[in-house]
């Protein structure tokens, strides 16, 4: 029971609505330099990424690479065979989700000094949030409240039992047959699992699967996942979705035709929607659509002193990018600052298996920005002798770059493209030229000697041109 000063309008600091990776980032870092925080969430500590998103995917994604690790054993000499216990593989991801929680918990803010309450937050007015029936007066908010998933209207969907990433890692029974609707990186990622832990997977795609990523790798991506036995089919309008007996059938009309694919189990990974419901968006002044809260390059909502942060916010919906704003508005809110927003070296990966990673722009991005005054390397992961040894030929590095050696962006399908793609980042935040890239001593045998290469054909064609071709001749005469 709270007391009668409770009920009582209580002034704060800093309020932050949502406590997914944005909202913690947000508190712990003001809770850190001394300010009053009040940090409310309805649902779980943690949000999508902790609960539902980045750590189960991954840790289901593990289990997935260790069956296919055993299978393709038998090239290194080694004769095996995987056996799956799905809900074993299930324990597994819970656990993995057990494990992080504790540094998202309540227990942990409340020790930094963040008050934690749990309800639906509302405003009343631009300064004004209730939760609880407590109405908090804030010098400055932070909306956090991330993103859910975008369920299309099909017709008969809702008549159906199905998955969306919000429930399917509390699935403890692998399906006979998965259909998954939707081609994105959430689509892929869970298809793969699946099929490699042993079911059938069939993804329907209304458009061009992964879209966002680079044509020529995100082909070759998909292609390796049809050869491990997933169906894709692109361009398939999904019309109707009905339950017979204990399958799912979807009528899929593709090229003026229509054909049906029946499964055991259906997941909707169609997307995904800024969760602004019930805020008291208006109230606050703060404008909104469907793509999410408007805010400036600093952040700022169209209320003074309010913020959005993170999947709620029309922009780039990954992790990392939540932590990234949470940074800005400390600035700009807690410092007054001018930390303008920039995605130049925007990175995101897929965790397949290649993974496929991108950094900054993409080859057709960088020629509607830059016209053709680009370069444009690839290099094979077939070229780097590490990946010959581990049998781990598959992919490319595709680097795009302006004709001074600055690098414009980089796509890279193949093992560790995460890890490989971080040089990437730091070369396009501080404007690295590639000629002192290529200059770095990388050890022998890497996988990061990929980049290294990379920067080092930039530099061939000034090689072998004549001019200085002619000069090292010249030069060998002296003595």
């Amino acid at each position: 029971m709270r007391d009668e000063a409770d009920t009582a309008m209580r002034r704060v600091d800093l309020c932050v609505i949502g406590g997914g990776a944005a909202g913690l980032s947000v508190s712990a870092g003001a809770a850190l330099l001394g300010l009053k925080v009040v940090l409310i969430e309805r649902d779980r500590m943690g949000g999508e990424c902790l609960n539902t998103g980045c750590v189960p995917s991954k840790a289901l994604l593990a289990a997935a690479k260790t069956a296919q690790t055993v299978r393709d054993a038998t090239s290194f000499g080694i004769d095996a065979s995987p056996m799956v216990d799905f809900k074993r593989v299930h324990a597994h991801v819970r656990s993995a989700i057990d494990s992080v929680a504790p540094h998202d918990s309540v227990e942990r803010f409340r020790k930094l000094g963040v008050e934690v309450i749990r309800g639906e937050a509302r405003f009343l007015d631009s300064r004004t949030i209730s939760v609880n029936g407590t109405s908090f007066r804030a010098k400055r908010a932070v909306i956090a409240t991330g993103s859910e998933p975008a369920v299309p209207e099909i017709a008969g969907l809702h008549d159906v039992p199905f998955f969306t990433n919000e429930n399917i890692f509390d699935n403890d029974t692998l399906p006979e047959h998965l259909i998954i609707l939707g081609g994105g990186p959430i689509g892929v990622e869970i298809g793969q699992a699946y099929r490699r832990l042993g079911a059938a997977v069939t993804i329907l795609e209304r458009d061009k699967a992964m879209p966002k990523d680079d044509p020529e790798l995100a082909r070759a991506l998909l292609q390796r996942l049809a050869a491990e036995g997933i169906a894709i089919r692109e361009n398939a309008q999904v019309k109707v979705v009905a339950r017979e007996g204990q399958e799912v059938r979807v009528t899929v009309e593709d090229a003026g035709q229509s054909t049906q694919v029946s499964g055991s189990h259906l997941l909707v990974a169609t997307g995904r929607r800024a969760r602004t419901a019930g805020l008291g968006l208006q109230a606050a002044g703060v404008e909104h659509d469907e793509q999410g809260i408007k805010v400036d390059h600093y952040l700022q909502t169209t209320q003074r002193g309010i913020y959005a942060a993170g999947d709620v916010i029309d922009g780039p919906r990954f992790t990392h990018v939540c932590s990234y704003h949470a940074g800005i508005i400390v600035r700009n809110a807690l410092f007054r600052l001018r930390a303008k927003v920039d995605y130049r070296s925007l990175p995101w990966v897929t965790y397949t298996d290649p993974e496929l990673a991108q950094v900054g722009l993409t080859e057709e991005l960088a020629r509607k920005q830059h016209g053709d005054e680009i370069r444009v390397i690839r290099v094979q992961s077939s070229d780097n002798d590490r990946a010959l040894a581990e049998r781990r030929s598959e992919g490319m590095l595709k680097l795009v770059a302006d004709r001074r050696g600055r690098v414009l962006g980089a796509s890279i399908l193949g093992a560790h493209a995460g890890e490989l793609a971080q040089l990437w980042i730091i070369a396009i935040e501080q404007k690295v030229k590639l000629g002192a890239i290529a200059q770095m001593i990388a050890p022998y045998p890497t996988w990061g000697e990929l980049n290294k290469a990379a920067a080092s054909e930039f530099a061939k064609p000034l090689l072998t041109h004549w001019l200085t071709r002619g000069a090292a001749r010249a030069l060998s005469w002296l003595p």
